[in-house]
């Protein structure tokens, strides 16, 4: 279905062109930003984007340049912010594409229902949550978010909107697209039915790599959530030791009477912001390594049943407002990939490869990906997701990286668009087999470009 929505009215620039970076603040560049209220602004604002195109925003998590547009427009979407229908019986939510996570849950939670899947940041939007298929630590029960999208609506180049469903091309190239077939303007989303706010969270210790991996396999199936810190500086004996943390969704009775009076009470706490400016080399081999330390031996060899905060749980880091911060002016980057089961030598090799190098990463988790999602450009595949965050200062890390995506590709893994910011376009196609018919589709539904972004430039997407 397609509806005119054209205007003869755009929003104007805020301002003179701004400079944009993703979260690991890398790569910047700068664009005009169009801050849209009504989707008719958006449709008119698509059509006047001129000659270096637009791409859609969020708010700004995508760690490298799915979301900016340098000498170019972008469309901040949070603008388009309101919930327009929730179905409390049914679990349905209808909503802008401009709805973060974080207001989903300050809403539905209290009726009993949680998003259906979310990542290690509440702070994403509806509209980046399909546009980067957002997924979870849930992925093995529960896929990732597109799965739980019922329909949604896309403005297309030619400033008409599509409602677009599942099991459908454009809906398949969408989730994932990184905002390159259009900008979704609404969405309809089943939820997950909860009782409480908190979570039962069991955790253990891993001696290295391979009895991680033996726990991850042999428990999953018992969990809804589950996932591994890892500590990528340890060697020898050591390497890949790791903290594991499951849970699901805590049931009514096990509540102690103070939070059973208000069971689905969503309470995050927030501490101050990081400093605007960390000195660089704070976060070096010897600071990671101590603090790496401390984390494993902190953790219990074995503790079930804690109750924690949903936030606690699943957002710590959204209680540090700006933590970015942490690494510095040089900004830094995360390094996501998959490697199917059956792979595990080439993980193993991965992970050793790493802590050779020295990589002071204290944010890396390993985690386990159920069936693939049927998004052409999707990342998770059924296998083995390592994610690391690696200061951008850190000598010999283009090198690398460069060697680790060769890894990967080889085999026949890939490597996560939404935290990209500097792998080479060659890879691509090696890592996404159907990269041949998005291409087509965006030629034949933007024949002029309309929707583009540094990224879609530099991958040749």
């Amino acid at each position: 279905m397609a509806a005119d929505t054209t205007s003869d009215t755009a929003p104007a620039p805020t301002g003179p062109p701004t400079s944009v970076s993703g979260w690991g603040r890398t790569a910047p560049s700068t664009a005009h930003l169009l801050r849209p209220h009504s989707y008719e602004e958006a449709a008119a604002a698509v059509l006047a984007c001129g000659a270096r195109g637009t791409i859609p925003r969020g708010l700004g998590r995508a760690y490298g340049d799915a979301a900016q547009n340098a000498g170019g427009a972008i469309l901040d979407m949070t603008g388009l912010d309101r919930i327009r229908t929730v179905d409390a019986e049914a679990g349905v939510v209808v909503c802008d594409a401009g709805v973060s996570l974080h207001r989903l849950m300050e809403v539905l939670l209290p009726l009993g229902w949680f998003v259906p899947v979310t990542p290690g940041t509440r702070y994403v939007t509806v509209g980046g949550a399909i546009g980067a298929d957002i997924h979870g630590k849930n992925h093995h029960v529960s896929g990732s978010f597109a799965r739980h999208v019922r329909e949604f609506e896309l403005l297309t180049a030619d400033g008409t909107v599509r409602t677009v469903t599942p099991d459908t091309a454009l809906f398949d190239a969408t989730a994932g697209g990184m905002g390159l077939t259009g900008v979704v303007l609404r969405a309809t989303i089943q939820l997950l039915p909860v009782r409480t706010s908190l979570m039962t969270v069991d955790t253990e210790r891993a001696v290295d790599l391979d009895d991680l991996m033996n726990r991850l396999e042999s428990g999953d199936h018992r969990y809804r959530y589950s996932v591994a810190w890892i500590d990528l500086l340890a060697r020898g004996a050591r390497t890949g030791r790791s903290v594991l943390t499951r849970g699901d969704h805590a049931p009514l009775d096990m509540l102690p009477p103070r939070a059973a009076r208000a069971p689905l009470a969503f309470r995050p706490r927030r501490l101050p912001a990081a400093p605007s400016f960390l000195p660089e080399g704070l976060l070096g081999r010897a600071s990671v390594s101590a603090f790496n330390e401390l984390w494993y031996r902190r953790a219990p060899r074995h503790r079930t049943g804690e109750l924690q905060r949903i936030s606690t749980f699943f957002h710590p880091l959204d209680g540090v407002p700006h933590w970015n911060r942490v690494y510095g002016r040089g900004g830094f980057v995360q390094y996501q990939f998959v490697v199917g089961y059956g792979q595990e030598e080439a993980l193993r090799a991965i992970v050793r490869r790493i802590s050779r190098h020295g990589c002071p990463s204290f944010l890396a988790v390993l985690k386990r990906f159920g069936d693939a999602d049927p998004g052409w450009l999707s990342f998770p595949v059924p296998g083995w997701t390592l994610a690391l965050d690696i200061p951008a200062n850190l000598p010999g890390l283009g090198a690398l990286l460069d060697d680790l995506d060769e890894q990967v590709a080889g085999a026949g893994g890939r490597v996560y668009l939404a935290k990209d910011a500097r792998m080479r376009p060659e890879l691509v196609a090696r890592m996404y087999p159907r990269l041949a018919q998005f291409r087509q589709l965006r030629a034949e539904l933007d024949p002029k470009g309309v929707f583009r972004s540094d990224m879609s430039r530099r991958l040749d997407l």
